[in-house]
């Protein structure tokens, strides 16, 4: 009982929920600092102390769940909270995608790149969705204690996360090189702009994958102990699910004149 006091006393006074929570914050100041303020060296400080701030604050709160050994009961929960958090962010780009697209209805057809391959978006689509399929097969293996087999599809599910992110900078390459950049024009904006952000969205569920994979192959979670697999294969099935919409408004709908 005493043992359990002090383990919640120590996780309700956890410093590291606020570090990240300060990395992220620093963030998009970042990116005010150097596309916006026009202050590149702010924008490095600031950069670097975001990035130093999540890398400590992740390694210290994934160290203490690990070291405990306790599921927090929470975890689900505190992931859907913040995927609601992600909706609103993504809601808000769509919200400027298409503000764009009405304010510029007479022009759209002319900001539309001629070698937009829509084809391309289909590839991809199929590529994240069989990642989501590989992230819930691993997650059943390893909630049957079956950890070989929870490694080999969480694998297949970081192969397939990377060609997506290879393929897609592969893509921006393309059209960069024949002169759809981010500021041709408001399609061009707002179509790195969703992709863009969707992106960084895969890249940071690839290093939870990562994260995931260590420590499953180093043994320091055991099969009922789910939380961090839940909300890992939670966050990369909204990944998943918002690809659908990028790819619908950006490449389909939004695409047309």
């Amino acid at each position: 009982m005493a043992h359990a006091a002090i383990y919640q006393s120590e996780h309700e006074t956890s410093v590291w929920p606020m570090l990240v929570g300060f990395g992220v914050l620093l963030t998009p100041l970042t990116v005010l600092a150097y596309f916006v303020w026009q202050m590149p060296m702010v924008s490095v400080v600031l950069g670097g102390g975001s990035l130093a701030l999540l890398a400590v604050g992740f390694a210290g709160w994934a160290k203490e769940f690990f070291q405990h050994g306790t599921e927090e009961g929470l975890g689900p929960i505190a992931v859907a909270a913040f995927i609601v958090s992600e909706v609103v962010i993504f809601g808000t780009v769509f919200v400027a995608f298409w503000l764009g697209r009405i304010n510029h209805a007479d022009q759209w057809a002319s900001f539309i790149p001629a070698d937009l391959d829509r084809m391309f978006a289909l590839w991809l689509t199929v590529i994240l969705w069989a990642s989501s399929a590989t992230i819930m097969l691993s997650q059943r293996a390893f909630e049957r204690d079956r950890r070989g087999l929870a490694m080999f599809w969480l694998f297949a599910t970081f192969a397939l996360g990377s060609l997506f992110v290879v393929l897609h900078i592969g893509e921006w390459s393309h059209l960069a090189v024949g002169g759809f950049t981010l500021g041709s024009n408001i399609y061009g904006t707002t179509f790195y702009g969703l992709t863009g952000i969707h992106t960084s969205h895969v890249i940071v569920g690839l290093a939870s994958h990562l994260l995931l994979f260590g420590v499953v192959a180093g043994g320091l979670m055991k099969f009922d102990q789910v939380t961090f697999y839940r909300g890992a294969a939670l966050y990369w099935h909204f990944v998943d699910i918002m690809w659908l919409l990028v790819a619908a408004n950006v490449y389909l709908i939004g695409s047309t004149s």
